[in-house]
């Protein structure tokens, strides 16, 4: 294995420069060889902020390059398939941002695209790289919460729609709305520190009411923005789903957008024993009794960068072989849940996996 790896950066937007372009350049193991945008403009930018790399427009011009080692994947969701799969059949790893794709279909190509090529296909589930939730995966797995017996998530904002008219709104090109942009991340994170446990049922409803009326939208912010009027929404604002599993029931509430001015972050694990309340990106709170007395603690630890975690153990994977948490086969169940909780919404009626 070469001492250094070299990566191209495909899709040079926010989640590319705000996290992979900078973990990239703090690890001696790596060197950004390509910077790829189908806006040149921004890959240019980056080359001259930076001093490395090479501006690209058309990633197809690189899949061949012998010298190219890894990709980072952070288009928009409607390519993350088929960028992803023509880098595999390449020969090159990838780490594909979340979701995996805008359907469980898409996924599934993408797995089987990694699981043909021998190829390591990483979807940037970045949670399971959190020092607290690795924490309280590591607590429920030493029984410390006893009976995990159910799992609650809220991620509910005011109105916080992104980029109202555009990508963020459009199902063709995201795939989904709160759901599948936020909720990927909370069930994410469910599943990972229940131990991943096989789905049995999916109820659920999602709906778009706030964004319908783009005009009409009142807000005070907006990310991704500003606000395309003469654009598309056809994607969820809110979702509420209850699921069963061979382990805890999962319940969640998720909205970019409510008639409520408060915003819920959080993710309740609830155990017969203790239960945690961890505040999204943040600290945890641990709640239990002895000797007849209810005890609560905020735990302190040291928290690492997510996201240098993530690419540190993305190259590590690639030099080892080591199959991470983040890897398709695992994450492929998130991508099939959230494909129920949407086929549940627009059929009516709760999707079972036993049949």
């Amino acid at each position: 294995m070469k001492e250094t790896l070299k990566i191209a950066i495909v899709g040079c937007g926010g989640i590319a420069r705000a996290a992979h372009i900078p973990a990239y350049l703090k690890s001696p193991g790596a060197e950004i060889k390509y910077f790829c945008d189908f806006n040149l403009s921004l890959a240019e930018e980056l080359v001259r902020e930076h001093g490395c790399g090479t501006a690209v427009q058309n990633y197809k011009d690189i899949l061949d390059d012998p010298d190219l080692d890894a990709v980072s994947v952070c288009t928009p969701n409607h390519v993350h398939a088929s960028v992803s799969i023509e880098f595999l059949r390449a020969g090159k790893h990838v780490l594909c941002e979340k979701p995996a794709a805008r359907t469980y279909e898409e996924a599934l190509e993408m797995q089987k695209a990694a699981q043909e090529t021998g190829k390591i296909l990483l979807i940037g589930v970045v949670n399971r790289f959190n020092t607290a939730v690795n924490i309280i995966k590591d607590m429920i797995e030493d029984g410390e919460l006893g009976d995990l017996y159910h799992i609650y998530a809220s991620f509910r904002a005011h109105r916080s729609i992104p980029g109202l008219g555009g990508a963020f709104t459009t199902r063709a090109v995201a795939g989904g709305g709160v759901m599948i942009d936020w909720g990927i991340h909370y069930l994410d994170i469910v599943m990972y520190c229940s131990g991943d446990p096989k789905p049995k049922t999916v109820s659920a409803q999602a709906y778009s009411k706030l964004g319908r009326n783009l005009k009409d939208y009142a807000y005070l912010n907006m990310w991704a923005g500003p606000p395309k009027y003469d654009g598309t929404y056809d994607v969820d604002d809110f979702v509420t789903a209850l699921i069963r599993t061979e382990g805890p029931t999962i319940s969640m509430n998720g909205a970019w957008a409510q008639n409520i001015g408060e915003e819920e972050m959080y993710i309740d694990f609830l155990g017969d024993q203790a239960g945690i309340r961890l505040t999204y990106g943040g600290d945890f709170k641990l709640y239990s009794a002895k000797s007849g007395a209810l005890i609560e603690s905020t735990p302190k630890f040291n928290k690492k960068d997510q996201f240098q975690a993530e690419i540190d153990s993305f190259l590590g994977s690639i030099r080892t072989g080591t199959k991470l948490p983040s890897h398709i086969d695992t994450v492929i169940i998130s991508a099939k849940m959230i494909q129920a909780i949407y086929d549940s919404s627009e059929l009516g009626k709760e999707i079972s996996f036993d049949s």
